[in-house]
Parts: structure tokens; sequence; C-alpha cells
């Protein structure tokens, strides 16, 4: 896999290729995060030629200052980055140098100094339980063909009943299909995880699987679109857009929504913090700890709407 670095000097070039295989081949990063570091040292050799007058090699990597770097991160912001994304392109230049002193080539102790940006603190809008069911019954009954009735539902069952990112059930492939109490998913950083499987969840994937008219194969995808190709994300999107539509749910009603909403029940119903961190394969238990301010926001909420003194004021 090749990253698009021809904007650094040669010897740039080839570290910079060196780093990015080994995101790829040993740390077996997921290949949206690959593209998304690719494309910030990209942007930051593009940075550099211009703010240096010239492709920028090893030797200058090692002149650069603080100032050097923030002035990239403003370039950034100036291209309109978020909060988050000039994080993560900031996270990309660390892991970067980081290589580069690490095998001899480089050692510039500038960009430690940087203070990361600060995000924005937003929490997950989860559905109500009730939206969540209805929103999956809606999409299932909008479809005309029996098997695509059957392989929605069977799609939002598996992020609402077993907390699965809309990539990774599409991902599945045919081996993967349950057949018993648990399934095996692969995550980002191709990790895997055993996640256990709902009887409800088991019986939507093979009332699919009965009725799908493409022939499921171990090494072939579980889920197909209309024209027997591994089903494509927007066509999941925009059930789910109009499913929130029929019943006037809020735009934050997405697939991912329904996710969050997995893991914001769970935890309502007492389940604990390192077990739902397990189930939604979160690296960091501070993701997963998100979901303890949405829990805490909605018994606020039932709290001032019907504790008596505050229906007295």
């Amino acid at each position: 896999m090749t990253a698009p670095f021809f904007l650094a000097a040669d010897d740039a070039q080839r570290a910079a290729q060196d780093w990015y295989d080994w995101l790829a081949k040993e740390k077996r990063y997921s290949a949206h995060t690959l593209r998304a570091y690719g494309q910030d040292i990209a942007a930051y050799f593009t940075f550099l030629a211009e703010h240096l007058g010239g492709p920028a090699g090893l030797a200058d990597l090692n002149t650069l200052r603080q100032a050097d770097f923030r002035a990239y991160l403003n370039r950034r912001r100036q291209q309109g980055l978020s909060g988050t994304s000039l994080a993560r392109a900031l996270s990309a230049l660390r892991g970067f140098h980081k290589r580069l002193n690490r095998d001899g080539l480089c050692d510039n102790a500038a960009i430690s100094l940087l203070r990361t940006p600060k995000r924005p603190h937003s929490l997950p809008k989860p559905l109500a339980m009730q939206a969540a069911l209805d929103v999956i019954d809606q999409a299932e009954a909008a479809r005309d063909e029996p098997w695509q009735q059957a392989r929605d539902a069977a799609i939002l069952l598996l992020l609402y009943g077993a907390g699965l990112r809309l990539g990774e059930a599409l991902g599945l492939h045919g081996r993967d299909k349950p057949k018993g109490d648990s399934l095996t998913v692969t995550g980002k950083g191709n990790k895997q995880r055993i996640l256990p499987i709902l009887p409800v969840v088991r019986a939507a994937i093979d009332d699919y699987a009965k009725l799908c008219p493409y022939a499921i194969t171990a090494e072939g995808p579980l889920f197909f679109g209309a024209r027997g190709k591994r089903l494509n994300p927007a066509i999941v999107q925009k059930a789910m857009r109009d499913a929130r539509r029929a019943l006037m749910l809020p735009e934050t009603a997405t697939p991912h929504a329904l996710r969050h909403s997995f893991a914001t029940h769970l935890l309502a119903d007492g389940g604990d913090l390192r077990t739902i961190q397990e189930l939604l394969g979160h690296a960091s238990l501070s993701t997963t700890q998100r979901y303890t301010d949405v829990d805490a926001e909605s018994l606020l909420r039932v709290y001032a709407n019907a504790h008596p003194r505050n229906a007295a004021a």
C-alpha cells in the first residue's frame, strides 16, 4: 500500500512509507485509520514544501521548531479541520516523528511540547428503547422484497442487539454466521472479539439466510445487495434515514445511534463498564465512560420531570 508522500524529499519519502507500512502490517491499523493518517502526513509535507520553499528532507525535519509545528496545525485549522480531526492529525505527526526517532533518522523534541487541541465534548445520542425497536420495524416494512426486509432487520438488530458498528456487520462473511450463542467480529485494527448473540438476533439472521437469493459461502459476504455484491453501507444508512423520517425521529437517529442505544440501555439495566467496553470493542475505558454521562443525564431529566418538589415549583 502506497501513501501520497510525493512532496517530501527522497529520504523523507522512504521513511514515511516505511512508517506507513509498519502501521499497516505490524500495528494492523484499519484501512480507514491508515487513509486518515496517510492524508495527515501528506498534508504535513505539502505544508512544509511551501513553508520551507522546497521538499522537506530528514535534515529539515530535525530543525523544525515548535512554531513550525504550530503553523502546520493552524493551516489545517484554516482548512476546516475540527478539533477532533486536528487531534488526530497531531497524533499522526507524533507517531511519525516517534518512529523516526526510534530508527535514528530524526530527533526533534519540539513536537513533544505541543498541546493536543481540545476535542468537543459530545455525548452519544441513543434512541429510547421503544424508538429503537420501532425504527427497525419501520425499516424492515419499507422494503418490497421479503429477503431484503429480512436482511435489513438482521443488520439493524446486530447493531442494537449486539452493539456492532455498521462496518463490522457488513464486513461479516458467510463463515461468521452464528451457529450457536456467540458471534466472532473483526473490529478496528483487525482486532477480534467474541460477542454473545441473543436468540432473536440469531433467528433474524437465519430468516434472512433462508430467503437470500444469493449463495452464502464461507469466504463470501453474509449480507448482499440487490446486485449480488457485498451490501453498501449507504443502503442501510438510507433505510435508517427513511425510517426516522417516517417516525419523526431526530437527525441523530442513525445506524450508529443503535450501537449507542445498545450500550446505554445495557448500562441503565445494570451492566458494568468493563463488560460493555469489551462488547463494544473499545480500546480505552474512557471511551466507554461517555455512556455514564448519558445515563446520568437521563436520570436527571427523569428527576426534574417527576420529583414532587420540582413539580410544585
